[in-house]
């Protein structure tokens, strides 16, 4: 018998034992830039990103700052925040589908260097759709597609 699969609002609302701090030692240390990690919920990141106002921009990197500096670790995880991103943002999308408001506006949350994330809700047509309407220029570079001057619309998370 198939299992019916989890809408995007449902795997936003499961916590699964989250957050957590882990504790990283060696190499991890090392690379990951801190010995303690925050793993956040889906909903812990949610939250962060719903902070964004219209005209405003994150990058996943500002999130997971605004994440350690809540829980005090040195880093939350880069891995599990990149995908609660995405989580978030298709829960977003189906809500908006059943006419719900006041969205998380998930549009506003971008990749490391101001880059726009194809695997948001309708790809980077929608993304660039929606951040143009906020008044961001979007710029190609080879085939990926960019905020021009992201710096200066970063919000403070």
């Amino acid at each position: 018998m198939a299992t019916k699969q989890k809408s995007w609002q449902e795997k936003l609302c499961q916590a699964k034992g989250l957050p957590k701090i882990v504790k990283l030692s060696g190499k991890a240390a090392t690379g990951w830039g801190g010995a303690r990690m925050v793993v956040p919920s889906p909903l812990e990141v949610d939250a962060v990103m719903k902070k964004v106002p219209q005209g405003k921009l994150a990058t996943i990197a500002e999130i997971r700052a605004t994440l350690a500096k809540k829980f005090k670790t040195d880093i939350a995880c880069p891995l599990t925040s990149g995908i609660f991103t995405w989580i978030a943002a298709n829960a977003a999308e189906e809500q908006r589908q059943q006419g719900k408001k006041n969205l998380t506006p998930w549009w506003r949350t971008l990749k490391t260097g101001g880059e726009l994330n194809p695997k948001y809700p309708g790809g980077i047509i929608n993304q660039k759709k929606l951040l143009a309407k906020e008044g961001h220029k979007i710029i190609q570079k080879g085939q990926r597609y960019f905020v021009a001057d992201f710096e200066k619309s970063l919000a403070k998370v």
